[in-house]
């Protein structure tokens, strides 16, 4: 009797858990650009093949000239249309301006 209790109430709080984690990842994805599906851990590295350009064309062809890519575990957001780049430039420059350093960062700056 005293066994069944104490599984049935770690059976609720797991139960719980997992769905407080699904609820809060659907709230934070209302959100976000249109994305491809994505695999659990590497994103959408497995989508870019070579020519890497032709790839992203055709991805942002199907989704929209905004696309948000999932590289591991980074977020990139691809941009294709010229009004929607000078937007993001002009409108939202201090967002991009403090965006976190990448490791990559430090190879292209000029």
């Amino acid at each position: 009797m005293e066994l069944s209790h104490s599984f049935i109430s770690c059976l609720a709080i797991f139960l719980s858990s997992i769905l407080s984690l699904f609820v809060r990842q659907q709230i934070l994805r209302k959100n976000q650009p249109p994305s491809p599906p994505t695999l659990p851990l590497i994103g959408h590295l497995h989508l870019l093949k070579e020519p890497l350009n032709q790839t992203l064309q055709s991805l942002s062809a199907n989704y929209g000239d905004i696309l948000l890519l999932r590289l591991g575990v980074r977020k990139a957001l691809t941009v294709t249309s010229p009004s929607a780049v000078e937007e993001c430039f002009t409108k939202n420059d201090i967002i991009f301006a403090n965006r976190p350093r990448s490791i990559s960062s430090k190879h292209f700056q000029l």
